[in-house]
């Protein structure tokens, strides 16, 4: 159905609004282990009720693959509305692609999929409903965000580990803005064309090779005045996830430029992903009434 409308850890205290919860920052998580310079921030409600489930989503920052990091000011606004609702968010870093280095495909979904599963393999320090995990990202993390929705060990995009006996898999996916990865100069950024498996790898690195009727349902959010990417990639997705029985929103802003958070001055996006996360991340008793 498509519409347009630690290492250590730092902790730090969000100063809210009065009608907003106080939200907690545990940073530098070595969520990828061993020698991984690539690091985590963890966005939590202020408290938690003894035996209280909360939802997990893994944020995924863009930067065209070759750049971005974990706390730009579009992630940052995007924990503290999930914590601030009752969320847990783990803001990630995930292996760039070098502009001379050799192709690091799929190690940065691999990373992205290791999230998934340390939110899980940490759940009842943090009181995480392991059945209820969504990932959101924005541009290459829109992309990188739809991946981890749609492909599991079946496709061999799975990590062997960290964390191998949890899964990777989520409940709802949000792409804002993301690239489908299907046009040459984006394929070329990932792939190398002389690698002998190149036509392979061309087909794998796209969500749309991907779907099925199984996967998590999808809410892309892409603005009229983009210039990055086209608004026809997130058309071309939403047709494609309706064509294969998949759950899907599409949401136009209009004038919306790139690189939007959850507040950008067209309109106020947090009633949709809080709406939309909220449909199929929580237990029909732990659902706000009204947003």
């Amino acid at each position: 159905m498509t519409a347009r409308f630690l290492a250590c850890c730092a902790v730090a205290a969000v100063a809210a609004s009065p009608l907003q919860a106080e939200v907690r920052i545990e940073k530098n998580i070595p969520y990828l282990g061993g020698d991984r310079k690539e690091l985590a921030d963890l966005y939590l409600p202020a408290e938690a009720k003894p035996g209280e489930k909360r939802p997990g989503v893994v944020i995924i920052h863009g930067g065209g693959w070759v750049g971005g990091v974990r706390d730009a000011k579009r992630e940052i606004n995007i924990g503290t509305t999930l914590a601030e609702n009752g969320y847990v968010g783990l803001s990630i870093d995930y292996m760039l692609q070098t502009k001379e280095g050799p192709k690091i495909w799929p190690q940065n979904v691999h990373d992205c999929k290791t999230a998934v599963r340390w939110l899980r393999a940490h759940a009842e320090k943090y009181q995480i409903d392991v059945e209820h995990i969504g990932v959101i990202g924005g541009s290459a993390g829109g992309h990188l965000a739809a991946m981890v929705g749609v492909t599991g060990a079946k496709d061999g995009l799975d990590p062997t580990g960290p964390y191998g006996e949890q899964s990777c898999a989520v409940q709802a996916v949000i792409d804002m803005y993301g690239p489908m990865a299907d046009s040459l100069k984006r394929i070329q950024t990932l792939v190398d064309p002389k690698n002998p498996k190149a036509e392979e790898l061309t087909r794998q690195i796209t969500p749309l090779s991907h779907l099925d009727k199984n996967d998590p349902p999808v809410l892309i959010l892409h603005g009229t005045a983009d210039t990055t990417v086209d608004v026809k990639d997130s058309e071309v997705f939403a047709e494609a996830l309706t064509k294969a029985g998949v759950v899907n929103e599409l949401v136009i802003i209009p004038d919306a430029p790139h690189t939007f958070h959850l507040q950008p001055k067209q309109r106020d996006l947090r009633p949709v992903v809080l709406g939309f996360f909220d449909k199929y991340l929580r237990h029909p008793s732990q659902r706000p009434m009204a947003l």
